[in-house]
């Protein structure tokens, strides 16, 4: 029986088999978050994760596409709040992407249409991801004003510092082979066949002990700097939350809900 989390926004069932599915509901937003998803999110993980009878966790996006990243008119809204209130934000939306990625069991990301922002250092915390060849990805957040420090560590880990720094930076969408060459995705699957894809992998996991599976994941992540100590994950909230209330995330984020550019966009080379 599935139930939901967040008023609505987040969808979890279990099946027979121990076999969880997380479902972001947002799809008349694209699945972007916002302060109800991140909600769902943690309450979510925090039942799962407390459920003996939970083996494996798949999360997946109701809709045409998987996440969108922020809920921007969400992120505009909150800037104006004082920076002790954008502090609490940020820690929350932190603290979904820590409760992933440390997460004791698990995680498999089904990945279809649009991937873009924090929908990236979703599937970067996730354990094992599968796309379909519809999938599209970038890390948008620089290009309107904002700064993706929170998912940063993970992306590093899953495509190398060298893939942050030139799609961090250009905010270029990219497909699901490039994504499976550069790490982020393990395998990409045609249209429509996730769930078929997915079923191997699942019956998988499910083969391998339980406390086994904990202990190899946790031991992987400390030995990749990922298991963070609460004074860098206090700096990542800190920044993450200070660059939202910038005069520059003010005009980035004007600039999506006006559909214009920005106005540190100095226009196309000439003759191109």
């Amino acid at each position: 029986m599935s139930e939901s989390y967040g008023n609505g926004t987040v969808l979890c069932g279990v099946d027979r088999r121990g076999v969880a599915t997380v479902t972001l509901n947002r799809p008349e937003r694209n699945n972007a978050y916002n302060g109800d998803v991140i909600g769902g999110l943690l309450e979510a993980f925090g039942r799962l994760g407390d459920d003996d009878a939970v083996r494996v966790v798949t999360i997946r996006g109701n809709g045409r596409h998987f996440q969108a990243g922020a809920d921007l008119g969400w992120l505009k809204e909150i800037g104006r709040l004082s920076p002790e209130e954008n502090v609490v934000v940020s820690r929350r939306t932190a603290s979904a992407i820590r409760g992933l990625t440390e997460f004791p069991k698990p995680t498999v990301a089904l990945v279809h249409g649009g991937c873009f922002g924090g929908g990236t250092g979703i599937v970067a915390a996730a354990d094992v991801v599968i796309a379909s060849d519809d999938a599209i990805f970038a890390i948008t957040e620089a290009r309107w004003g904002v700064m993706a420090g929170i998912i940063v560590p993970h992306l590093n880990a899953a495509i190398g510092v060298r893939n942050v720094r030139r799609y961090g930076l250009t905010c270029e969408r990219f497909g699901a082979a490039e994504a499976q060459a550069m790490g982020l995705v393990h395998q990409v699957c045609p249209e429509g066949r996730l769930d078929a894809a997915a079923a191997p992998v699942i019956d998988a996991l499910l083969m391998s002990a339980p406390d086994a599976t904990a202990q190899t994941k946790r031991r992987a992540l400390v030995e990749a700097g990922l298991m963070l100590s609460d004074e860098h994950f206090e700096a990542l909230i800190v920044e993450h939350s200070a660059k939202r209330q910038t005069d520059e995330a003010v005009e980035g984020l004007a600039s999506f809900l006006e559909k214009r550019p920005p106005a540190w966009y100095p226009g196309p080379a000439e003759g191109l």
